[in-house]
């Protein structure tokens, strides 16, 4: 993923649409929770002169690369290291309580791939790091070679969705009490012997679904996710938007049920009116969740696995 394409912006152009109505001729405020390189917010705040930008990254990396893509749209933009799930109080901090708009592009950045340093590309030997911010946590090495055979089961299964997690950590188990994992390439290579040929033939690089769940648990994805979904929609005024791209099913999973108890009406049914502040307090804009078309995969391959999801806030219910 290191070519200059990949570095395009995902279903950019559904993203402007989708904030237009909110952000057009007037003043409003847009939350980037994980703003990356700057492409999305960049291509906001060009379209959209009013707009100020709230730009989050739990990379220290990311936020100085957006920095310097964002520097000609000067004070417009606040820069906040913070991991998403700490919205609302990062919003405290800049006097904000509701914003206008919500963006999530969730996963792992083509720049984190790019760097091999940071370990998240099995395409390349580097050190088993695998954290968005390397600041602190726990690494991937750390992981394989201190966790117990059945929480790597479980975390190759349930963040992996892989079959073959048995075979997988038996054989990283008899490794590591050789000597302890350090680098990725020896990872892929144990990765290959373990996974059954047939298998690699039909269900893509035999590493995928392994590196997958170990950057998963590495930087408590789904967790950090489950909370910051509801305290983000809390953050969102009445009228704004939020938009999410997922890049596989368990994030998507996660923000589906998100949207969908907040847009269902709390009102008993055979009442024949709505009661005050039991209402929807979501309205879906997207039917399911969307997809890239050929046309942009085929350039930017990063857009074959996104879903998209959004949503406007249209009440408030009763506390």
């Amino acid at each position: 993923m290191a070519d200059e394409h990949e570095h395009v912006p995902v279903l950019l152009k559904r993203i402007v649409e989708l904030f237009a109505p909110v952000f057009s001729d007037r003043e409003a405020v847009l939350v980037d929770a994980t703003v990356g390189l700057g492409g999305h917010s960049d291509a906001l705040l060009t379209e959209f002169p009013a707009l100020r930008l709230v730009a989050l990254d739990r990379d220290p990396n990311a936020l100085e690369l957006s920095a310097q893509r964002l520097a000609k749209h000067g004070d417009r933009v606040d820069f906040v290291h913070a991991v998403y799930d700490e919205m609302p109080s990062a919003l405290q901090g800049l006097g904000l309580s509701r914003v206008d708009g919500i963006l999530f592009d969730l996963g792992v950045s083509s720049m984190q791939l790019d760097r091999a340093e940071r370990g998240f590309a099995y395409s390349k030997d580097s050190p088993l790091d695998m954290r968005m911010d390397p600041t602190t946590g726990i690494t991937a090495a750390d992981v394989l070679n201190t966790y117990a055979p059945g929480e790597l089961i479980r975390i190759l299964r349930d963040y992996g969705e892989e079959r073959f997690a048995q075979r997988i950590v038996k054989a990283v188990v008899a490794e590591r009490e050789k000597e302890p994992f350090t680098r990725s390439g020896r990872l892929v290579e144990l990765l290959y012997d373990a996974v059954p040929a047939a298998s690699r033939r039909t269900g893509g690089h035999p590493a995928k679904r392994t590196f997958q769940a170990l950057r998963i648990e590495v930087n408590g994805e789904l967790e950090v996710l489950r909370r910051a979904m509801p305290r983000a929609l809390s953050s969102l005024a009445v009228g704004g938007r939020i938009v999410v791209e997922s890049y596989q099913s368990l994030e998507d999973r996660l923000v589906k049920q998100a949207f969908a108890e907040l847009a269902k009406s709390r009102t008993p049914e055979g009442l024949p009116v709505e009661l005050p502040g039991h209402g929807p307090e979501l309205k879906l804009l997207t039917r399911g969740a969307e997809k890239a078309g050929e046309a942009e995969t085929e350039h930017n391959p990063r857009a074959a696995s996104v879903r998209l999801r959004a949503a406007e806030r249209i009440g408030d219910r009763a506390r």
